[in-house]
């Protein structure tokens, strides 16, 4: 087997994700991308939060983390709420709305998660998932 360049495999890794987003973009129509739903999933999993930790949980800038989180206000996803013992921190939490959003955004990953690895087998997928585990720790 021909050895790889870091880049070469970083590339193909990139592809991979790129086609992802590509195709989930095409299957959800809720006009958000992937890390706006990344904010909704953190925020359903760890409840309101402060956008400084939500960015630094997923690995985003605060300024990157206020633009995902304006449209999310905006479209009634999300709601800023002010800390009752000091108003100058604002906590940002997940609405009725948004919870809808975030299971319809999930089964459509699912849909695009069986497409993509139907061509696998099940021991492929196995080894698949084990790798990125094992590499995530790593990290």
């Amino acid at each position: 087997m021909k050895e790889q360049t870091i880049f070469e495999i970083l590339h193909n890794m990139d592809k991979v994700t790129n086609q992802l987003i590509i195709q989930w973009n095409k299957l959800f129509e809720g006009d958000l991308g992937v890390s706006h739903i990344l904010v909704l999933g953190h925020l359903k999993t760890h409840g309101k939060s402060r956008p400084s930790d939500i960015a630094k949980a997923l690995g985003l800038t605060p300024p990157t983390l206020t633009h995902l989180s304006n449209k999310l206000v905006k479209r009634e996803l999300v709601v800023r709420k002010q800390d009752e013992s000091n108003r100058r921190v604002i906590y940002l939490e997940i609405t009725e709305k948004g919870y809808e959003v975030l299971i319809e955004a999930n089964e459509e990953g699912k849909k695009l998660r069986r497409k993509l690895f139907e061509s696998l087998t099940d021991e492929e997928r196995n080894q698949l998932l084990n790798i990125y585990e094992k590499l995530s720790k790593l990290s």
